[in-house]
C-alpha cells in the first residue's frame, strides 16, 4: 500500500486547504479550493501536479477558487450535487455511499448535511483519513446554517462510526475557541482538560491543532457526546434523548 503524503497550509482567516498526494501515481488531489493562489502556491512548493479537486460544500470559502484552479492545472472536479451556481462547475457530482478512484484507492463518500445540505465528507479506509469538511471540528462541529439538528447528529453519527484511528482533517482552525466552550458543558473530563493545555500550547507557538484523531474527538469533543453521563447531568439532561443534548450543545455554542 501507498502511503498518501499531505501538505497543509492556511489561507484566509483561519481556513484549512489539504492537498494530498500518492508519491507512485504522481495524483494529487486538493480538498476544497478557497483560494487558488494559496493551493497554486503549495502545489508548486512540493513540485506536485493536480489532477483532483475534492469539494466538500458550497460555501464561498470553500469554492472561490475553484474554477480558477481547476483551469490552470486541468484537474478534475469532484462533489456535490444542489442549485447553487458553483455546482454547475462540479464534473462528477455524488451522493452518500458513492465510491471512486483515486491512485488505485477508494474513496467513500459520505454526505453529512446540517451545517448546508450539501455535505459531503471524503473517507479512504487504507489510508485511515477522513476529510470533514465543515461537519466535524476538532473539539467542534459545524454551525447549522441549512439543516436542524437532528440532520447534524445524525451526520455525526455516521463519524463516530469510522475505526478510531481515522485522522480527521478539517477545514478551520477553530480549536483553541472549541475548547474553551467545551470545558463549560464538560468540565469534569479530564481528558478534555489535558486535551485543552496542549491546544493552548499549541496555539501559543502559532502550530495548528489539525488533524486529529477520531479517538481524541470521541473522547474530548462534547458534540460527539451527548450520551455521556457527566455531560447530560451537568446540563440537567439525564433523561434526554441524546438528539435533544445534542441540540442544547449547539445551542448553547452558538450563544457562547
Amino acid at each position: 500500500m501507498s502511503n498518501f503524503q499531505y501538505h497543509q497550509f492556511l489561507y484566509g482567516a483561519d481556513n484549512y486547504g489539504v492537498l494530498m498526494h500518492d508519491p507512485h501515481s504522481g495524483q494529487t488531489a486538493a480538498i476544497d479550493a478557497g483560494d487558488s493562489d494559496s493551493y497554486l502556491k503549495a502545489l508548486g512548493a512540493e513540485g506536485w501536479s493536480l489532477s483532483h479537486i475534492l469539494v466538500t460544500h458550497h460555501h464561498p470559502d470553500h469554492t472561490d477558487g475553484l474554477i480558477e484552479l481547476s483551469r490552470q492545472t486541468g484537474a478534475a472536479i469532484f462533489g456535490p450535487a444542489g442549485d447553487k451556481h458553483i455546482h454547475q462547475v462540479i464534473e462528477t457530482t455524488l451522493s452518500d455511499g458513492d465510491k471512486f478512484d483515486f491512485a488505485s484507492h477508494d474513496v467513500q463518500v459520505i454526505a453529512t448535511p446540517g451545517h448546508t445540505l450539501d455535505m459531503l465528507n471524503f473517507y479512504l479506509p487504507k489510508q485511515a483519513v477522513c476529510f470533514t469538511g465543515d461537519t466535524l471540528f476538532a473539539l467542534g462541529c459545524g454551525r447549522i446554517f441549512e439543516g436542524t439538528p437532528e440532520m447534524m447528529w445524525n451526520s455525526l453519527q455516521k463519524l463516530m462510526r469510522l475505526p478510531p484511528e481515522t485522522l480527521l482533517y478539517s477545514s478551520h482552525e477553530y480549536t483553541a475557541s472549541n475548547a474553551r466552550f467545551a470545558v463549560t458543558v464538560d468540565p469534569n473530563n479530564k481528558a478534555l482538560a489535558d486535551r485543552v493545555q496542549i491546544v493552548e500550547a499549541l496555539r501559543a507557538n502559532n502550530q495548528p491543532t489539525v488533524p486529529s484523531l477520531l479517538s481524541e474527538e470521541l473522547a474530548t469533543n462534547p458534540f460527539l457526546r451527548a450520551s455521556d453521563p457527566s455531560i447530560r447531568r451537568h446540563l440537567d439532561m439525564a433523561a434526554a434523548e441524546n438528539e435533544k443534548v445534542f441540540a442544547e450543545i449547539r445551542a448553547r455554542k452558538d450563544n457562547f
